[in-house]
Order: C-alpha cells, then structure tokens, then sequence
C-alpha cells in the first residue's frame, strides 16, 4: 500500500465505524421513571459449576441486585436492561480476526482463565460466557447515554479493563469502555473523556487502545505488584498512581484526593468514566491492599463529588471482582451517596 493512499483508507475505516455506532440499537429512551442503573439477568455466568474455578465472582451482579432489592434501596421495575451487543457493535473497535478468535473454546478459556472451558463446543462457551458479557457490553455503552441524561449512571456489570481491541484476558473478553467512549463521541457529540479506574489491577486494555489519543485521560491506581504487569501499557497512563500491596485506607484516600486534585487541574472532561472495582478490599486474594468497606465508600463518594461538582457525567461500572457479605453492604453506602 503506497503512503498516498493511507489517508482514503483511514477516512473509509472511520466512516464504516461511525456508520457502524449510528446504526447501532444499543442506545435507546429510556422512560423518566427508570432509575439510571443497568442491570440484566443475563449477567451472571453459570456454566455447569466450573467458573468457580476462577476466583471472580460470575454470579456477583445478580447478587447486587437481589440484595439491593431486598433491603428495600431498590423496586427491580426502575431497573434498566440493555440490549445485546451485536457484532457490528462490537467491530466498532474489535476486529474481525479477534472476533473470530472468541469462536475457539480454547482461546476463550486462556481469556477467562478457566481451563476446562476449552474442552466445551463452542455454541456452548457462547451461550454461557460470551452471550451474558456482550449483555454488559451494551450495558456499558447504554450507560454514558443516560449519564449524559441523567447526570450520572451505574451498570451493574462491565469494566472489562484488560481487554484491548485485539486481544482479551484476565475474565475480560470485550474492551467496553473502549466501546462507550467512541459511541460517546458519535452519539453524544463528546470530544473529552477521563477514565478514572481504581480497580485494584492496572487498566491496560483500555490503556492500549487510547494509546495516542489526546480525548482520552487516564487516571489509573493500580498495584503495581500483581496482575497484569503490563509494562507497555503503562507508558499510556497519563496519570499514574501505584498503591502498593499492604496498603491502608487512610494511605489510599490521600493518595485519591491528591490525584484528583491533580486530574482536575490537568484535563477538562465531559463525560467520566469510573472503573469502581472493589478488589481493593482487605482480604480480596488478588487486590491484596488493605481497604476497609467504608474507605471503599469514601473512595466512591470523592469520585462521585469529583465530577458532579464539576458538572461532569459520570458512569460507574462495577468491575472485579469477589462480592462479599462486606462488598454487598457497601451498595447499600453507595445508594445513599448517589440517589
């Protein structure tokens, strides 16, 4: 290909894809009476016991919501349920060679660390596995419509933050906050986005695909001790944070409102993104920091109050991983902060 034609390419690769998220149905109206928290039973993974087999939680989201549901913080009919994401959606930023990988039950099983997957047909893997995260995915996406609405929105699920446009892993297997942040861009007419991810584990899938993109701001707090140790990605992180294994609420906190306060003063978003993991909880086997459930709060409330002070968008999603007794209390928390 001669360099003179590069550019005809690249301007056909954008058309296709803001054609792709135009005609996309993942956005939709949502009525006024619906709370902006996104949920579906679809969520949850069960496939025949052996996703115990991974220390994440694949039944988590849908423990939320019953929880959340029974406490009385929450009538399941103002829930919001996405729509699927299609293969045209998802080719928005994946492409179609790694689409295609996902249709091998062994190359699935690498992605979410569970071996004997592999040993499933494949229609099977995408029934039970791929089928609930693509319901996410649009949850996701969804989502920054009626944070824009509404000011701020939960999805209940996604924050798959180790997963890139070509290549998954780490129980990611679909990069939706890349997803969001371009149907942002198309949809929502947004120029400026800031990810905020305080997910225990560094976020280098969407670091990776924001690579050399100056709309893109992240802020990532991460240990830098345990997975994915992905030195390459962290040269993207416009703002790193390191909180190292051990470390304690009140440490974490000042640590938080001084990256914040440094965010503030660098970048000017019109949407956030939160990637709101609570893996950074004390005894968590794979965040091994030592949060308590109300710094865990805390932590959220500042996040929140960043953006709403500044009258910015926010959309949180759940991210990794465990929902303990603790973390379910903690929704409970956050209902009062955010409602």
């Amino acid at each position: 290909m001669s360099s003179s034609s590069s550019p005809s390419v690249t301007t056909d690769a954008e058309t296709l894809k803001r054609n792709r998220i135009l005609s996309s149905k993942l956005y939709f109206d949502i009525p006024i009476f619906k709370l902006p928290l996104i949920y579906s039973p679809d969520y949850d993974i069960s496939f025949l016991g052996i996703e115990k087999l991974h220390p994440f939680d694949s039944s988590k989201w849908g423990r939320i919501c019953q929880f959340l549901s029974s406490e009385g913080f929450l009538d399941k009919n103002c829930i919001v349920e996405p729509l699927e994401a299609s293969k045209e959606d998802l080719l928005v930023v994946h492409s179609e060679s790694y689409l295609k990988s996902l249709q091998s039950s062994p190359n699935v099983s690498i992605i979410i660390e569970v071996p004997p997957v592999a040993l499933f047909p494949n229609c099977l893997v995408q029934r039970k596995v791929l089928y609930p995260f693509r319901k996410q995915v649009g949850g996701t996406i969804l989502a920054a419509k009626l944070a824009k609405e509404r000011g701020w929105a939960i999805n209940v699920g996604g924050g798959f933050h180790h997963c890139s446009a070509d290549e998954g892993g780490g129980f990611c297997a679909y990069a939706d906050i890349s997803l969001c942040i371009h149907y942002a861009f198309v949809q929502l007419n947004i120029s400026r986005v800031m990810i905020i991810d305080l997910d225990a584990h560094q976020g280098n899938g969407h670091e990776k695909d924001f690579s050399s993109d100056s709309r893109v701001y992240i802020l990532d707090m991460f240990n830098p001790g345990i997975y994915p140790r992905d030195y390459e990605a962290r040269r993207f992180i416009d703002q790193k944070v390191e909180v190292v294994s051990g470390t304690t609420t009140n440490e974490y906190l000042k640590k938080l409102d001084e990256a914040l306060e440094v965010a503030g003063h660098t970048f000017d978003p019109e949407l956030v993104i939160y990637n709101a993991g609570t893996d950074i909880l004390e005894g968590d086997p794979l965040g091994m920091l030592k949060i308590s459930p109300d710094g865990i709060a805390a932590r959220d409330e500042k996040t929140f109050r960043f953006a709403r002070s500044r009258n910015i968008p926010i959309v949180m999603l759940t991210s990794g991983p465990i929902t303990s007794e603790k973390v379910l209390a903690l929704w409970s928390i956050r209902f009062h902060v955010f409602v």
